[in-house]
């Protein structure tokens, strides 16, 4: 039976642990577990499910990202990144953010959780069958559940300016209104693609008659996207970068994502002795916030597809790079910051079984409801990570064939002599990095549960979706005195609510190297739940 303590979405087991942003997804991740299935299975089931109750933030029209380890000390990661159609001329000003020119790449989540299902049967010995890790999803768009406030907010936020969200409208307002709490949301034409992915396997959505389908509804609704686009979508397997941090080391994907940038950002905290400054204090955010800067500076020149240029990772993460962004820092005056705000939507899962495997992942669509358009008859709300691309033609993320785009996503580990500690990741694009240095401080340098590391007050630096400044945004439940003391360091600060949903939603796991006993949670500003087996 699960344990889920309080209401909270704390959760402690040393048997098995799963957390996601909806409680439903997390207990169908947990009923994996907990007959006999693996971390790789119940993410599989969390993400589709999560496809199915958390629609406005990820799907199998996106992309996804895993970072997976095994109980032998291994270690990969899986990118799952879409890219740019072959016929992508005739974009000119700015690429749009929403309709059938934002469906410019194709989605990858789907390859990245059949490339994990093979992991997991060859290497892991899994033994769930790919239909049945779908089964859960099936029953949900199919039979129905209430529809999360989320959801409701995503809706009710855009509801003001419906036109370039009018497909996603027509299939999930009410009466052209956003449904009430408690209303009972069924997705029959997505509970058929799932049924028919079920049957004919992972790469039916690149090459099958899925395929075709989706291929049709692409073409119908104007994308450039081809089938011979869809058939030639590949996630990929690779080494994790890595970063020491506090005698242990954070793991990230490599580029064209921006786990490059958190773990820069870590790298040059962990040169400061941040057990002597309290948490939460004006020189906690203070020191973060700079973190943050220096290391996007970097990110804006430099991480783009590495297929298409040199990224320099190695020389972004050594020990002297790391050095001269610390040394940059004036502890008493905040850098100016005028540089531009990425957005963006997706959900953080978490897994980690008996037998000492774990896995770490986040599944996007970009924006929230992604490109705004549900493909054809499948159900399916196709992504827009493609927006991310630029026109400029000297910028190291231009618009290219076949190119992959910069992405926010990055899921990671920390690890202690080598094997997983914390599991961690979350929502929110350019926010991401910033999200991770509150929680990662505040677990591993601060030793805070992660109840307690995700409830409290964050940050977020840059224009937000309803504030368009490029202000320190900070969450109205810290202290006076920080927001006194900021301002004094030239910070331009900016209130939002306590326990904002703008503030991402991120979820972590620690187990202990010890004795095993894990302890997770997810973000209280979201509708999600850590579960552990009994």
């Amino acid at each position: 039976m699960p344990h889920t303590p309080n209401g909270t979405g704390a959760a402690t087991s040393s048997r098995g642990m799963v957390t996601s942003p909806h409680a439903l997804a997390s207990q169908a991740g947990l009923a994996v577990l907990a007959a006999g299935g693996n971390a790789i299975e119940a993410a599989i089931t969390i993400a589709a499910c999560l496809g199915v109750t958390y629609p406005h933030f990820c799907g199998l029209g996106g992309d996804a990202f895993m970072v997976i380890a095994d109980a032998s000390g291994g270690l990969q990661t899986i990118s799952g990144i879409g890219q740019a159609a072959q016929n992508v001329h005739g974009y000119s000003g700015q690429i749009p953010v929403r309709g059938p020119r934002a469906m410019l790449t194709t989605a990858a989540a789907v390859d990245v959780y059949g490339q994990a299902f093979e992991i997991s049967r060859r290497d892991w010995g899994g033994h769930r069958s790919w239909a049945g890790l779908l089964a859960p999803a099936i029953a949900l768009a199919r039979d129905g559940f209430e529809i999360s406030a989320s959801e409701r907010f995503w809706l009710d936020f855009r509801l003001a300016d419906a036109s370039p969200l009018t497909g996603v409208f027509e299939a999930f307002l009410a009466d052209g209104q956003v449904p009430p709490a408690g209303f009972v949301r069924r997705q029959p034409r997505l509970a058929a693609t799932l049924a028919s992915l079920a049957e004919d396997g992972p790469r039916d959505f690149y090459e099958g008659r899925l395929a075709a389908a989706i291929a049709r509804g692409l073409a119908q609704a104007g994308s450039p996207l081809t089938a011979a686009d869809l058939a030639a979508t590949r996630a990929r397997i690779e080494a994790p970068l890595r970063v020491p941090y506090r005698g242990g080391e954070l793991v990230a994907h490599q580029p064209p994502t921006q786990g490059v940038t958190t773990l820069e950002i870590m790298g040059i905290l962990d040169r400061f002795d941040l057990r002597a400054v309290p948490e939460g204090s004006a020189d906690h955010f203070h020191l973060m916030v700079e973190a943050v800067k220096q290391a996007f500076i970097d990110r804006n020149r430099f991480v783009a597809d590495p297929d298409d240029g040199e990224v320099p990772t190695a020389r972004l993460l050594s020990a002297a790079h790391l050095d001269a962004r610390a040394a940059a820092i004036d502890p008493r005056r905040a850098l100016p910051w005028p540089h531009v705000f990425q957005k963006g939507d997706t959900v953080y899962i978490a897994a980690a079984d008996a037998f000492g495997n774990a896995v770490s992942m986040l599944a996007t669509v970009y924006f929230d409801w992604g490109s705004g358009v549900v493909v054809g008859d499948t159900g399916l709300v196709w992504h827009n990570r493609g927006a991310a691309f630029s026109l400029d033609p000297q910028h190291p993320n231009c618009l290219a064939p076949g190119k992959r785009p910069f992405h926010t996503l990055n899921p990671g580990m920390y690890l202690e002599g080598g094997k997983p500690a914390i599991l961690y990741g979350t929502q929110g694009a350019d926010g991401q990095p910033q999200t991770l240095a509150a929680i990662l401080t505040r677990l591993i340098d601060y030793g805070l549960d992660p109840a307690a590391a995700l409830a409290r007050p964050r940050f977020l630096l840059g224009k937000t979706f309803s504030d368009a400044r490029d202000s320190l945004k900070l969450e109205a439940d810290l202290p006076e005195a920080v927001f006194t003391e900021l301002a004094a360091r030239g910070h331009a600060l900016s209130r939002v609510p306590a326990q904002s949903p703008l503030m991402g939603h991120p979820g972590a796991i620690r187990i202990d190297p010890a004795t095993g006993v894990m302890t997770g949670a997810h973000d209280p500003r979201s509708d999600g739940r850590a579960m552990g087996l009994a």
